[in-house]
């Protein structure tokens, strides 16, 4: 399904037909997270906090042990 970036105001968003927003079980106003897949491309997920705290507390064990991970990697 291809969706177009429009003005909103001072802003751009995406537009979600209704038939989507349906398939998706979404509501207006509803938040979502947005997480970035390994390779390339987004995931859109409904937001949880206790998701955001669990990606927050994984950004900060990748930033501090960066140079182990990639050792460990190869």
């Amino acid at each position: 399904m291809k969706i177009e970036i429009k003005k909103i105001g001072n802003s751009d968003g995406l537009l979600l037909p209704r038939e989507l927003m349906q398939r998706l079980d979404l509501k207006r106003g509803q938040q979502l997270h947005v997480v970035e897949l390994p390779g390339g491309g987004f995931q859109l997920l409904p937001y949880d906090p206790d998701f955001e705290r669990t990606m927050e507390i994984a950004d900060e064990v990748m930033d501090k042990y960066r140079d182990t991970l990639a050792a460990l990697a190869k």
